[in-house]
C-alpha cells in the first residue's frame, strides 16, 4: 500500500506540469502486468478530479491540457532540467492563483481595482531565490515589506473609512468637555460610575471583569452582561485602550471608558467594528485574579 501512495502523490504533483502535444496512451492489456498496470493507474485517480477542481482551481473544460501535462511529466524520467522547469511552473501558478490574491486582499481589502506589481514581485522573488543582484538583504526585505504594507493598507482603508476617524475625533473632543470626564495622557477618556477601593492591577495582572462595548452611536456590539458571566483576562492582552484604563482602575470600580481609534482596532475591522472607530466601554473591575 505504501508504494501505491507514492504513485498517487506523483499523479497529484503532475497536475501542475506544463502542457505539450503528447497524445493520450491507448491501453493494450496483453498480459497480467499490462492489466495490473492499467488497474493501478485507474485506482490512483480516485478523488483526483475533485482535488483538481476544489483544491487547485482547475477548470475541467481544459482536462485535455491537464492530460498533456501528465504525459510530459510522467515521461520526463529523472531529467533534472525538466524537473526544475516543472517546479517553476508549479510555483508560478501558486503565485498567480494564491499568493497574489492573498497579498492583494491583505493590503487592499475588497478593492479589486488595486493590485501589487507582479513584475516587481517576481524580480524580488527571483533575487531571493537565486541570491543574485538583490536590492535588499533578506532582513531588509522583511522590514520594508511589513512597513510598506502597513502604510499602503492604512491609506487604502483611509479612503473608505476616513469618515469614521473624523466622527471619532469630534465625539472625543466634545466628550472631553462633559462633567466628570477625565483624560489620561494616552488620550483615553473615562468617567467614574462607581469608585472602587481595592488594589490597582499591573499590566501583567490577570483580572475578572464585566463589560459592555458600544460604538459612538450607542450600538452595543459585545457584552458579558448578556450571559451573566464575567471574563478573566490579562490586562496587557487586550486592546491598548483597555490596558490603559485597567492599570488606573481600583478593584470594585465601574468606569465608562472612551477609547480613540488608534488605541482600539485602528484600521482593522472586527465584526461590527469598522476601521478607525472610536469605542465606548462600560468596564467593571471585579477582582485581580493573580
Amino acid at each position: 500500500m505504501k508504494k501505491l501512495t507514492v504513485i498517487a502523490s506523483v499523479a497529484i504533483a503532475a497536475a501542475t506540469l506544463a502542457s505539450c502535444g503528447n497524445s493520450t496512451p491507448k491501453a493494450n492489456l496483453k498480459n497480467d502486468v499490462d492489466s495490473m498496470s492499467y488497474a493501478i493507474g485507474m485506482a490512483q485517480t480516485q478523488g483526483l478530479k475533485e482535488y483538481l477542481v476544489y483544491r487547485m482551481g482547475i477548470d475541467t473544460t481544459y482536462m485535455d491540457e491537464f492530460i498533456k501535462g501528465i504525459n510530459v511529466g510522467a515521461n520526463a524520467g529523472d531529467d533534472k532540467k525538466k524537473a526544475a522547469y516543472y517546479a517553476g511552473i508549479q510555483i508560478g501558478q501558486q503565485i498567480s492563483t494564491q499568493m497574489m490574491k492573498g497579498i492583494n486582499h491583505e493590503v487592499f481589502g475588497n478593492d479589486s481595482t488595486q493590485t501589487i506589481s507582479l513584475k516587481n514581485f517576481l524580480a524580488g522573488f527571483v533575487s531571493g531565490t537565486t541570491g543574485k543582484k538583490g536590492l535588499m538583504t533578506m532582513d531588509q526585505a522583511a522590514q520594508v515589506a511589513q512597513l510598506k504594507m502597513q502604510q499602503i493598507k492604512t491609506r487604502s482603508m483611509e479612503k473608505v473609512y476616513g469618515k469614521n476617524r473624523e466622527a471619532g475625533e469630534k465625539f472625543l473632543a466634545e466628550n472631553a468637555k462633559k462633567p466628570g470626564v477625565k483624560t489620561l495622557p494616552s488620550g483615553v477618556q473615562y468617567k467614574v460610575i462607581k469608585e472602587g477601593s481595592g488594589a490597582v492591577p499591573a499590566d501583567t495582572s490577570k483580572v475578572k471583569v464585566h463589560y459592555e462595548g458600544r460604538l459612538i452611536d450607542g450600538k452595543v456590539f459585545e457584552s458579558s452582561y448578556k450571559n451573566g458571566r464575567p471574563i478573566d483576562m490579562q490586562c496587557n492582552q487586550a486592546i491598548k485602550g483597555w490596558t490603559e484604563a485597567l492599570v488606573h482602575m481600583p478593584v470594585g470600580s465601574v468606569w465608562e471608558v472612551y477609547i480613540p481609534q488608534q488605541l482600539a482596532y485602528g484600521e482593522r475591522e472586527a465584526g461590527e467594528i469598522k476601521p478607525f472607530s472610536a469605542l465606548v466601554f462600560k468596564i467593571e473591575l471585579i477582582e485581580i485574579v493573580k
